[in-house]
């Protein structure tokens, strides 16, 4: 918690990319390489988890922990991932999702991830609720279909929406789709917001989670949340520039903002792609610049707002209350203000850590 609000992370992960893992090896390696320097650069020393681990998938204890007992983080939303074309798990397997719910109930939601473009894919959803009893579903913009790299439409009433009508038949509320944010070769279109709209249009009573949200199109991301109300934006990676980019964070969220959507804005760091914490504080202790305040009318990012987006914004949307989740968690191994030491001491060499931040 920060000043008694609560804290979710809206997005976390287990990276492998181990050579075994990775379709491609040439490309699944620098895909590692290319978000390990990232994970530097946010993160800076103290924070910066050694390499080896990194790179093999750090596990369902280590990032529960450097959220829950590491940082400020309550509650996570472990995301499974689909990238079934770079990585043979689909880049962030379920089974560390299941393992961090086994062990902490009360404190970990799951994405199950679903590929429209792959056979099968209505079967996946019902195992994904029926057997492993997820909360929402993830899915990725680009899949390999035949050897191809292939965009996925989500206005595609043959192929994405007989997935969301069977999410809804089973109750699910929340459909993520990753955007924004490339992820090794594919269709750049493919990540752009043009398709959200026919599906936020068909399918009025699911919210479309918008995953990495500003990190890109910013201003198309900004229209759509003005003008469809079931269209939220998760800041997974968008997170990071409050670090090292603050003015492009502040333009980011300054548009979603003047879209009305101080509401519909979720928190994320997308930890082990990133130790939490670092992000958590500079995003709390962000100030909006003056100059886009005054000359461009841009709101302020207050204290409520951002625990709005910190936190309640992320339980509204799954219809979680606030106040029966408080005494769950209460008096467990987490409810506590001492922070640990950041992955458990498994920090890099400060010599690695400072190489990737230059």
């Amino acid at each position: 918690m920060i000043e008694d609000f609560l804290v979710v992370e809206g997005v976390a992960h287990n990276y492998n990319f181990r050579p075994e893992n990775c379709v491609n090896p040439h490309v699944g390696a620098a895909i590692g390489e290319h978000l390990y320097n990232l994970h530097k650069r946010v993160s800076g020393p103290e924070y910066t988890l050694e390499r080896s681990t990194y790179m093999q998938g750090a596990g369902a204890d280590i990032i529960g922990r450097a959220l829950l007992a590491e940082s400020q983080t309550d509650v996570i939303a472990y995301h499974e991932t689909p990238i079934y074309g770079h990585f043979r798990d689909g880049g962030s397997a379920l089974s560390f999702g299941l393992e961090m719910r086994e062990k902490w109930p009360e404190r970990v939601l799951i994405y199950g991830a679903v590929s429209p473009l792959r056979p099968g894919a209505l079967d996946r959803v019902d195992e994904l609720v029926e057997k492993h009893r997820v909360n929402a579903l993830k899915l990725y913009p680009i899949d390999v279909v035949e050897g191809r790299a292939t965009a996925l439409d989500m206005g595609d009433p043959e192929i994405c929406f007989p997935v969301f009508e069977r999410a809804r038949q089973h109750g699910l509320k929340v459909v993520a789709i990753h955007k924004a944010l490339p992820v090794g070769p594919g269709p750049t279109s493919a990540l752009g917001m043009a398709d959200v709209e026919a599906a936020a249009l068909a399918f009025p009573d699911l919210t479309f989670e918008v995953v990495h949200g500003g990190m890109a199109f910013v201003e198309e991301t900004a229209l759509q949340l003005e003008s469809f109300r079931n269209v939220v934006v998760n800041l997974e990676a968008t997170s990071f520039l409050a670090v090292y980019a603050p003015r492009r964070f502040a333009q980011a969220m300054g548009a979603f903002l003047q879209a009305g959507a101080a509401k519909r804005i979720i928190w994320a760091t997308g930890c082990d792609a990133v130790h939490p914490r670092p992000a958590i504080e500079a995003f709390w202790n962000f100030e909006m610049p003056r100059d886009l305040v005054e000359e461009y009318g841009l709101p302020e990012l207050t204290k409520e707002v951002k625990a709005d987006i910190l936190g309640r914004n992320f339980l509204q949307m799954h219809g979680i209350d606030e106040k029966e989740l408080r005494e769950r968690i209460r008096g467990d191994e987490f409810d506590t203000n001492e922070l640990q030491e950041p992955w458990g001491g498994r920090v890099a060499p400060v010599d690695d850590a400072l190489a990737g931040a230059r």
